[in-house]
């Protein structure tokens, strides 16, 4: 039988600093469909949470009406990396702290079997998980990632083969 295939799944939430159509955030608003564009032509992108205009800034999950939401799925942990640290993503990260307020947790990643989509609830129940238990298999960030069902296993079946010869 053929191992399932997994991809990362991210969250990430900001808290913004004044309304999207207001002259905080437009830095942030000008920035957004470029940078959007950037992570659909990715390698390793498979999908994001927009509306039809194109992005989620209208979705917001949360009770605090300024709490607005980013999540996509990547093939692997090393795609999703690479986007946000070596693109020109990371000029808008640069300047996040003018646009939103500092969280101490913001990001989730979490890892869904190959075409799934996760749902906002499914995302903020990730995030409430790693703000709760901090890093699991269940919900984890780059720092202390996990990597995906099953592979681990296989590692483990390759170095028990190598240190335990038949």
């Amino acid at each position: 039988m053929p191992a399932m295939e997994f991809h990362l799944a991210q969250l990430n939430v900001g808290l913004a600093r004044g309304p999207m159509d207001g002259p905080v955030m437009a830095g942030f608003k000008a920035a957004l469909e470029s940078i959007n564009a950037l992570a659909d032509d990715s390698p390793g992108f498979v999908w994001r949470l927009q509306t039809e205009d194109g992005d989620a800034t209208a979705i917001r999950p949360y009770e605090d009406e300024r709490m607005m939401v980013n999540m996509s799925v990547w093939e692997s942990i090393e795609a999703l990396r690479a986007f946000v640290y070596t693109s020109d993503h990371t000029s808008v990260m640069r300047n996040r702290r003018q646009w939103f307020e500092k969280l101490d947790t913001y990001m989730a990643l979490w890892w869904i079997p190959a075409g799934h989509e996760p749902t906002v609830a499914e995302a903020k129940e990730r995030l409430e998980h790693l703000r709760l238990h901090g890093p699991t298999l269940h919900a984890f960030t780059f720092r202390a990632s996990f990597p995906a069902p099953g592979a681990d296993l296989e590692q483990t079946l390759i170095e028990d083969d190598i240190a335990c010869p038949a």
